[in-house]
């Protein structure tokens, strides 16, 4: 792979962070959490909607009263519409602590009024859909540190497809690929183990075989290519802390490195889509001082 470019698109908050990126009705729209810090009570999802990739405009702001808005995530549904995804951790934690959240949107500046999804304090990391309906993987956020799978028609209503997918080394964090039928998932761990696990499993998704990638990641998003490879960003944190593209190998479960973009300390979270030949990235990263929306343009190179 060789980098086109890299470029900042966005500053204004104190903190920006947490991005994804998709290609909607002739435009880009980028997604991320604006707010004071890393973790903070006042986060709220900034969308940016830009023609070309270069200028950037802002296309909505949504915010909560009662709780921090966190991790957007964007796709679209078999609607036609917009679907912002995210999760809330409330300023009250007497009931819950964390709470996943849709929006929905015809041209990506109005939006619906949120929706709560799957069960509180299950974070609902991101969702991919697959054949008319939506997957998604959510975290416990609590006592139980396990994963549950979950499948929606609308992405509205989700019911649990698996109860407890997985629960060894704190795992969270997750990316699904379906390459035809077969459903691949990029797992974070954070525990004891702490490296990162490739998951498959066959319709109906009810039972996963995972295999140990020997790398700890972070903020896992996976793409796969149209000849077939399979292309993930992620956080890598050996030497220098900094964003990634690699190579995962899904018969071998082998992660290579193939391209660290220009980032370094709080950085990661990307968001991946695919345009006129070339990969597009967005990530968050601080390595020029506060942390910041970058825009990265990639030549997938030969297979």
């Amino acid at each position: 792979m060789r980098l086109i470019e890299a470029r900042r698109i966005w500053d204004k908050a104190p903190h920006n962070a947490f991005t994804d990126l998709i290609r909607f009705q002739g435009q880009w729209f980028c997604a991320f959490r604006e707010g004071t810090t890393h973790v903070s009570g006042d986060g709220a999802l900034r969308i940016i909607a830009s023609i070309d990739g270069q200028q950037w405009n802002s296309a909505a702001l949504i915010e909560s009263p009662n709780s921090d808005l966190r991790d957007a995530k964007l796709t679209v549904a078999p609607d036609g519409q917009l679907m912002l995804s995210g999760a809330e951790a409330l300023h009250d934690p007497s009931r819950h602590t964390h709470q996943s959240l849709v929006w929905f949107s015809r041209d990506g500046r109005s939006w619906s009024r949120k929706l709560s999804v799957a069960d509180p304090d299950f974070w609902l990391w991101r969702v991919t859909w697959h054949q008319g309906k939506a997957y998604g993987i959510a975290y416990g956020c609590g006592e139980d540190a396990s994963l549950r799978l979950y499948r929606s028609d609308d992405g509205r209503r989700f019911e649990v497809l698996v109860d407890r997918l997985f629960d060894v080394g704190a795992p969270n964090e997750t990316s699904i690929v379906f390459d035809g039928d077969t459903a691949y998932c990029l797992l974070r761990r954070d525990g004891h183990p702490n490296s990162g696990l490739l998951g498959v499993a066959a319709p109906p998704y009810r039972q996963w075989q995972w295999r140990d990638l020997g790398v700890r990641v972070g903020g896992p998003q996976m793409l796969r290519l149209p000849d077939g490879r399979f292309v993930a960003a992620v956080r890598l944190y050996d030497e220098n802390i900094r964003t990634a593209l690699c190579a995962i190998e899904p018969r071998t479960a082998r992660l290579t490195e193939l391209l660290g973009l220009p980032s370094g300390g709080d950085t990661s979270y990307a968001g991946l889509a695919l345009h006129d030949g070339q990969l597009w990235v967005s990530y968050y990263s601080s390595h020029e001082g506060k942390a910041a929306i970058y825009l990265a343009r990639v030549d997938l190179g030969d297979a």
